[in-house]
């Protein structure tokens, strides 16, 4: 065991939505030995700790704990004497709320070095993602953030006595205190809270608006309501927490303001069968529609086989060919590596000709200081070869793709008579990772779409769910281009419902935008 005390950092994840992490949070993050997390943190930043970083769940709801805090406490001050270094991580902001508070206390007593990175507090940011302002010169010049309840926790600390902080609340004062009242934590005692408030001054048709899972793409919800008729409003909808109740004149903003949930995409639950190396366009896109994205990679990028022994021999004799065609940006980049690797650059290909399949290739091309010659209107092999700019009867044509690659073009660039040389630089490999959890959200109801972007991740797709998937009838199926769809009506059999026009990443994110706009 270490004999130096590791510093524990108390770490506010934000309200939900990954990009509200502040910078010093991640930093944390990549840095830790230990995550010790909360319910409400959003899964996707755990990502950023180190692979063999320790993730503890200590995650607490109104009627069950994973643990109890006088064991969350213990558990920081285990790993900080064993020299690590703790990330607390905490839903919103550690100190409003989040206990964070009796954690350093508990830390410091015991010599425990504590580190606070404050977070964005749900109070407000729920709010803004639902069109609501906290402030605002015709309505508000004032808020509070009010807990929504006091739990009975004499049994965890001998040092508060039962009821005492429910004591503490003086409703005269706080029903009259700001002009926008904001309760956390409050959806089970909405009916007393409204009582309260009404029964000390605050008029019964004050506006009132619940937002649940703020910032959370796919969940978040919005009630609204009046002091008078909330709770009934709530009990009807089946409105659960966790949600943020506020109360005063702001809210009449919503409609007027309101933007997260008026987006093309807004509430979609989407699946990306993508690479996860390759994922990240597509899903940042979607994101910024408002989808919840379910990043579920079910092909891997992996060396072909032969170890690029058929790229290498064909990169040594460059000079021999009259074009070079890329299919991909995976072989783009296989090829520039190989370059390096023959301490070669883009001088090489001096006198050939370059032909790029999408513009993604052509501007992974352009990173590499070449401007393709040709880049087909149409993405496919078929119309690669169609429209190919010269007669290439007698050409040397070097064809650097995936192992698993479409037949056509070469065939046809055969039929012309063009000398035809492929090289694998990659091959896709089945990725399994979460298919449990897709499998369930699929039976659930919860995934709106499944996207893919290539044959291989429908393919990987059905392998990965196994003999028996769940149905899929009321999922859209979204492809990139002919060929995957075609892919897609041989294993689903069915039509898929979104077709890219455009093969491109954009061109697919439109078509999702377009079905959803049409329905």
């Amino acid at each position: 065991m270490s004999t130096t005390t590791g510093t524990v950092y108390l770490v506010g994840a934000g309200p939900g939505d990954p990009q509200l992490l502040t910078v010093g949070g991640a930093a944390a993050l990549r840095r830790a030995d230990v995550v010790v997390y909360d319910r409400l943190v959003h899964p996707s930043l755990l990502d950023l700790a180190p692979e063999d970083a320790e993730r503890v769940y200590v995650g607490k709801q109104a009627d069950q704990h994973t643990l109890t805090q006088d064991k969350i406490n213990g558990l920081l001050y285990k790993h900080a004497l064993g020299g690590r270094m703790v990330v607390r991580l905490k839903g919103g902001d550690p100190f409003v709320f989040g206990r964070g508070g009796e954690e350093a206390e508990y830390l410091i007593e015991r010599s425990v070095p504590v580190v606070v990175i404050p977070g964005v507090t749900s109070a407000i940011a729920s709010l803004a993602y639902a069109g609501i302002p906290v402030t605002h010169r015709d309505a508000s010049s004032s808020f509070a953030v009010i807990t929504g309840h006091e739990r009975q926790d004499a049994s965890e600390s001998a040092e508060r006595e039962p009821g005492a902080a429910e004591e503490r609340r003086q409703w005269d004062k706080i029903a009259q205190g700001a002009d926008t009242l904001i309760f956390l934590m409050g959806v089970e005692s909405l009916p007393q809270i409204a009582q309260n408030l009404i029964e000390n001054g605050r008029a019964k048709d004050t506006p009132v608006a619940l937002v649940r899972w703020g910032t959370w793409a796919g969940r978040q919800e919005t009630l609204v309501g009046t002091l008078s008729d909330i709770a009934g409003k709530a009990r009807s909808a089946g409105f659960k927490a966790p949600a943020v109740t506020v109360v005063g004149d702001v809210v009449r903003w919503r409609e007027k303001l309101r933007w997260w949930d008026s987006r093309p995409l807004a509430g979609k639950r989407i699946v990306v069968t993508r690479a996860r190396e390759q994922a990240s366009a597509l899903t940042s896109r979607l994101l910024e529609l408002g989808a919840e994205v379910i990043e579920f990679p079910v092909i891997r990028i992996a060396p072909p086989p032969d170890r690029y022994a058929a790229l290498d021999a064909a990169i040594a004799r460059l000079t021999e060919f009259e074009w070079l065609i890329f299919t991909s940006v995976n072989g783009v980049h296989a090829f520039r590596d190989r370059l390096a690797q023959r301490k070669m650059d883009a001088r090489t290909l001096f006198g050939v000709k370059v032909a790029a399949v999408g513009t993604a290739t052509s501007e992974s091309l352009l990173e590499m200081g070449i401007r393709a010659d040709f880049m087909p209107a149409s993405f496919t092999g078929e119309e690669v070869a169609k429209q190919f700019p010269e007669d290439v009867a007698g050409k040397r044509v070097l064809l650097v793709t995936a192992l698993e690659a479409n037949d056509a073009l070469p065939a046809i660039l055969l039929e012309r008579k063009a000398g035809v040389e492929i090289a694998s630089a990659y091959e896709t490999v089945l990725d399994r990772g979460n298919e449990s959890e897709i499998r369930r959200r699929i039976q659930e109801g919860t995934v709106d779409t499944v996207t893919f972007t290539s044959s291989s991740t429908v393919k990987n797709f059905v392998t990965a769910l196994g003999p028996e998937p769940p149905p899929l009838a009321s999922v859209a199926i979204a492809c990139i281009g002919p060929t995957t769809a075609q892919t897609a009506r041989e294993l689903f059999q069915r039509e898929p419902d979104i077709l890219a026009e455009e093969h491109t990443i954009a061109g697919l994110v439109e078509a999702l935008v377009r079905y959803y706009r049409e329905r």
